[in-house]
C-alpha cells in the first residue's frame, strides 16, 4: 500500500531558506535551487515572477511591481508571498505523472531557534501550498544527515550551517541534538556589512545584488595567498552620479570582520558547554561546515585557528540541508524520529 501511494505521489524535502529554496523529490534527488524571492504587482496583488526570474528584477522594478523576500532570518515574514512561492516551487518540482494525483508529503527544514508559533506558520503555509502531510526537522540535523555525519552513533559530531538568514550550529550524538544555537547573523548580514563599508569608506551606495557579488568574487575570512581586486559600480553619495571604485579582498575581509567574529564567538560558546566525553570526540572528528557561508574563502582556516579543531568543508554545501531532508524521505526510520507536526 505504501509503495502504491508513493507511486502516485512525489514526496519532497524542502530547504526553505532566507536566500535560496531547494527542493528534493523522492527518487530524483535535488531538482530545484532558486532564490527565495517573489515579485508582486501591488495593484492587482498578482504574482509576477518567482525565483531566478524575480531575482533579475531586484532593484529594477517600476513603482507598481514589488520585489520581496518572503523569508527573514529563517522564518516567514510575508505569509501570502511565501505561500505563492511554495506553491510555485512545488508545482515546478512535480513530474508529469504526479501532477493530477496525490498531493506530496513534505519534509521542511526549519531553524532550530524558531518558536512554536513560527513552526505552525511554516506547517500551515505548506499545507495551503498543496502538501498532504508536513514534517518539520531542525536545519542542523538535516545538514548533518545530508553531509553524512554519523548522527545515530554514540559519538559527538559538530555541524555548522551558515545560510542566508541564520547560522545554525549543533553538537549531535545518538540521533539527537545535544546542544544547539541559532544565530540570526549569516550571509545577509555579510552583504549589509559590505554595503555599510562602501558607504563609509567610499561614499558609494551599492545594492544587495552588488554586495553579494563582491562577497562571492573577492570575499574572504582569512588572508589569501594572492589577494584579489574588483571594480565596483554604484552611486556617489556626494555627487549623486554613477561612480566606479576598485576594491581589494583585504578591504572586504575588514568589512566582514565583526560579522564573522559573532559566528566564531557562538561556536566557542557551544564548545564551552559541550560535555567532556563529546568534546573529546570533536578533537578527533572536528567540525563540518555546510550552507552557502562555507563557500567564503578561508572560513575553514579562520574557524580552525580560533577553535583549535580540525574543520571540514562539506561537499556541495549549498544543498546539504535539502539532501538531508531527502535522506529522511528515503529512509523511513527518520520519520519515526521526527513525527508529523
Amino acid at each position: 500500500m505504501i509503495k502504491f501511494i508513493r507511486f502516485f505521489s512525489s514526496d519532497m524535502g524542502i530547504d526553505l531558506g532566507t536566500a535560496n529554496t531547494c527542493v528534493y523529490v523522492s527518487g530524483k534527488g535535488v531538482v530545484l535551487m532558486e532564490p527565495s524571492i517573489v515579485t508582486i504587482n501591488s495593484e492587482t496583488k498578482e504574482v509576477v515572477a518567482v525565483g531566478n526570474e524575480a531575482k533579475r528584477m531586484l532593484g529594477k522594478t517600476p513603482a507598481n511591481i514589488v520585489a520581496m523576500k518572503p523569508m527573514k532570518d529563517g522564518v516567514i515574514a510575508d505569509f501570502e508571498a511565501c505561500g505563492a512561492m511554495l506553491k510555485y516551487f512545488i508545482s515546478r518540482a512535480k513530474t508529469p505523472k504526479h501532477r493530477f494525483v496525490l498531493p506530496p508529503r513534505i519534509i521542511i527544514a526549519v531553524p532550530s531557534g524558531i518558536t512554536s508559533v513560527e513552526r505552525r506558520a511554516v506547517r500551515d503555509t505548506a499545507l495551503k501550498a498543496g502538501a498532504r502531510q508536513v514534517h518539520l526537522v531542525e536545519e542542523p540535523m538535516a545538514a548533518a544527515i545530508g553531509v553524512g555525519l554519523p548522527v545515530s552513533e554514540p559519538r559527538g559530531s559538530f555541524i555548522l550551517d551558515i545560510g542566508g538568514g541564520t547560522t545554525e550550529m549543533a553538537v549531535i550524538s545518538l540521533g539527537g541534538i545535544v546542544l544547539t544555537k541559532s544565530l540570526r547573523v549569516a550571509g545577509n548580514e555579510m552583504d549589509e556589512a559590505i554595503i555599510d563599508y562602501m558607504k563609509k569608506k567610499y561614499n558609494l551606495l551599492i545594492g544587495e545584488r552588488t554586495a553579494e557579488e563582491i562577497k562571492i568574487n573577492i570575499g574572504s575570512a582569512f588572508p589569501l595567498e594572492e589577494e584579489l581586486t574588483m571594480d565596483v559600480n554604484g552611486r556617489s553619495l556626494v555627487e549623486g552620479l554613477p561612480k566606479m571604485v576598485k576594491i581589494t579582498s583585504e578591504e572586504i575581509r575588514e568589512a566582514l570582520k565583526d560579522t564573522l567574529s559573532q559566528i566564531v564567538n557562538a561556536i566557542r560558546n557551544i564548545l564551552e558547554e559541550t560535555p567532556p566525553e563529546l568534546a573529546s570526540d570533536l578533537i578527533e572528528n572536528g567540525l563540518t561546515i555546510a550552507g552557502g557561508g562555507a563557500l567564503l574563502r578561508g572560513i575553514d582556516k579562520l574557524i580552525s585557528q580560533e577553535t583549535k579543531l580540525p574543520v571540514v568543508l562539506a561537499d556541495d554545501p549549498l544543498s546539504a540541508v535539502v539532501r538531508g531532508t531527502g535522506k529522511m524521505l528515503e529512509e523511513s526510520r527518520y520519520l519515526k524520529e521526527f513525527p508529523q507536526e
